[in-house]
């Protein structure tokens, strides 16, 4: 990067997510809706920022670790 500063993605980041509060919050979302609507965002940030370093790294296997991670955080959190 080289160059100080907030990146315009962080700060994109930043707002769509307090616009996401906000309008949860307004039509009275809750639960499950705003769980998945979360990972989902989630997923897309590792997907975009850290995977394809991850997969120079690490092969193909990253993927695999990746949606298996995520299936262990959806069978705790309706086991909880």
């Amino acid at each position: 990067m080289g160059r100080a500063g907030i990146e315009p993605a962080t700060v994109a980041c930043a707002v769509t997510a307090a616009l996401g509060y906000l309008l949860a919050h307004e039509l009275h979302v809750e639960g499950v809706w705003s769980e998945g609507f979360a990972a989902g965002a989630v997923l897309t940030m590792l997907a975009d920022a850290m995977m394809p370093e991850a997969f120079e790294h690490g092969g193909k296997t990253v993927g695999l670790f990746t949606v298996l991670g995520y299936l262990v955080a959806a069978v705790l959190s309706v086991a909880q």
